[in-house]
């Protein structure tokens, strides 16, 4: 019910949203605490290092990776799917990979 209604008020241009955040914010509001899950795994999907320094987005992804509940070997894939291609490149090219997301994000913040 919610989506027609939302899909409705943007046909008329009575609901705007400038970014994604402000989406998942009126998410959010609708739907309160309980899909908080689902919020912080979208948002763990779309997080990217871009020109941030390793480290910085090390934390983000921790403080995201941490509300999503996402299993282990989940979350060291799209760590490395969303680290910068130089950083993944070295990290990869290590004679042991790491084993564990905590190595992943200890190991990428010694790289940088």
């Amino acid at each position: 019910m919610w989506k027609e209604n939302l899909l409705e008020d943007l046909e008329i241009e009575e609901a705007e949203f400038g970014s994604a955040g402000e989406f998942l914010l009126e998410l959010k509001k609708e739907f309160g605490k309980r899909d908080e899950k689902s919020v912080k795994m979208a948002e763990l999907k779309r997080i990217e290092q871009g020109g941030r320094m390793i480290g910085k987005f090390v934390q983000k992804f921790q403080r995201v990776a941490r509300e999503s509940e996402y299993e282990e070997r989940a979350l060291v894939e799209e760590f490395k799917r969303k680290m910068s291609e130089l950083i993944r490149r070295k990290l990869i090219e290590t004679e042991r990979l790491p084993t564990s997301i905590n190595k992943w994000y200890k190991h990428a913040t010694n790289l940088d």
